[in-house]
C-alpha cells in the first residue's frame, strides 16, 4: 500500500502531501521536514530507494525521483514493488507535463485542483489505480469538459433574473 505522496521543493517547501493513512497535521508536518532531511542529505550519484523504516515506522520504503527544482516522493509498503513506485513517479511527472507544457514549480502551486485530480486517477485510497499516463490523460480531459459546461450552466432562469427591474 502506498502510505504517502509528496511534492516538495529543494528548499523543503511542501507544494503537495497526500497521506494515505490518517496523520495529525503536526505529524504530517514532521515527516514531510524528516523526508526532506534524508533527501537533501543524500548524494547525487546513489540510488532513489530509501528504506524509511526510522521515519514512517516499520516496513516503510521511500522512493523519489528529483526534477529540476522538485522531488516527487512516494511512501509505501513491502507490499508494492520500488521500480513499479519509481515508474509510477515518472507516470504522474509525465501526465503533469502533458497538462502543463514542461512542468514546473509554478504550475503546481497555482494548479493545485489539477494536479490533485490528476494523482486521485493514478492513486487511490493507498492503491494503484492507472499507470497509464494517456488513459489518465483521457479522464483529466472530460474532467475539464465537465467544468467547462457545468460553468457555462445558468442557475436562474432569464425570466426569474427580469423580475428584478420591477
Amino acid at each position: 500500500m502506498i502510505k504517502a505522496v509528496m511534492v516538495m521543493n529543494t528548499q523543503g517547501k511542501p507544494r503537495l502531501a497526500k497521506f494515505y493513512d490518517y496523520q495529525p497535521v503536526e505529524k504530517q508536518q514532521e515527516l514531510i521536514r524528516s523526508v526532506f532531511a534524508a533527501l537533501s542529505s543524500r548524494a547525487e550519484n546513489v540510488s532513489n530507494f530509501v528504506e524509511a523504516d526510522a521515519i514512517f515506522g516499520l516496513d516503510s520504503r521511500l522512493v523519489y525521483k528529483h526534477y529540476a527544482t522538485l522531488y516527487f516522493v512516494f511512501v509505501f509498503d513491502s507490499s508494492e514493488n520500488e521500480l513499479a513506485m519509481l515508474d509510477l513517479i515518472q507516470v504522474f511527472v509525465e501526465t503533469l507535463d502533458k497538462c502543463f507544457k514542461n512542468v514546473c514549480e509554478l504550475d503546481i502551486v497555482f494548479n493545485y485542483g489539477k494536479m490533485q485530480t490528476i494523482l486521485d486517477e493514478i492513486i487511490f485510497g493507498g492503491q494503484v489505480l492507472e499507470t497509464s499516463s494517456a488513459e489518465v490523460m483521457k479522464v483529466v480531459e472530460e474532467i475539464l469538459k465537465l467544468e467547462a459546461a457545468s460553468n457555462a450552466i445558468t442557475l436562474v432562469p432569464k425570466t426569474v433574473s427580469s423580475w428584478r427591474g420591477r
